[in-house]
């Protein structure tokens, strides 16, 4: 659902250093910096560069529920940090599957699924600053968050090297990014659908809610 934000309550009078630099925002800021790392990925291919990546995305995909948690429980709960969570976990996953494209991991035939994937993000990313011009905020939605977990464990599982751990790690990443590309139609149609629905108002969202 959209709620209107509420305008009237009083801001705790921090710095912008002490509002920024919380725990949530920091890790938040590093997850970003898994960016440059799945950038060379292409100039160490072999197994052990695939490895190390693939395990540094891991940890980067959980700090996801890590730093939204931290955020509410600790009451952090940031204007900069509703801004940069949605901002990192899309830079990290258009990167990622950007990188996969381009060593083959993701064939050619698939490259339609890559720009599904990628423009339903920017699409989302416009309406949510649409809807917080409008004073709007959207809430999170079981199935954004089931495309997000599904989307995520795909990638792993590409960014892996063939096999590991004894799974065909290439096979069931393509097909768990088949499902995710699903959901992710599904997703943004009802995200759309349900904000310019009645009143105007309304959607749907993945990601922690910060």
């Amino acid at each position: 659902m959209v709620t209107p934000c509420n305008e009237g309550a009083a801001l705790p009078r921090l710095s912008r250093v002490e509002r920024f630099w919380n725990l949530p925002n920091t890790i938040t800021v590093l997850r970003i910096g898994v960016v440059p790392v799945l950038l060379l990925l292409p100039l160490y291919p072999g197994r052990l560069g695939s490895q190390v990546t693939a395990w540094i995305f891991i940890v980067a995909a959980t700090s996801d529920l890590v730093d939204g948690w931290l955020a509410r429980r600790g009451q952090q709960v940031t204007r900069i940090g509703k801004l940069l969570d949605p901002l990192a976990d899309k830079l990290v996953v258009a990167t990622a599957l950007i990188v996969l494209l381009s060593m083959g991991r993701i064939p050619g035939w698939a490259t339609w699924i890559v720009v599904v994937i990628v423009g339903r993000e920017l699409a989302v990313t416009g309406l949510r600053g649409l809807a917080s011009a409008q004073g709007q905020i959207m809430a999170a939605s079981g199935l954004g968050k089931a495309k997000t977990l599904i989307q995520n464990v795909a990638i792993g599982a590409l960014l892996f090297p063939e096999p590991t751990l004894g799974l065909p790690a290439h096979t069931l990443g393509l097909a768990l990014l088949g499902v995710a590309t699903a959901i992710t139609i599904w997703s943004g149609y009802a995200y759309f659908s349900a904000y310019f629905g009645a009143n105007g108002s309304g959607g749907v969202e993945e990601g922690s809610g910060r």
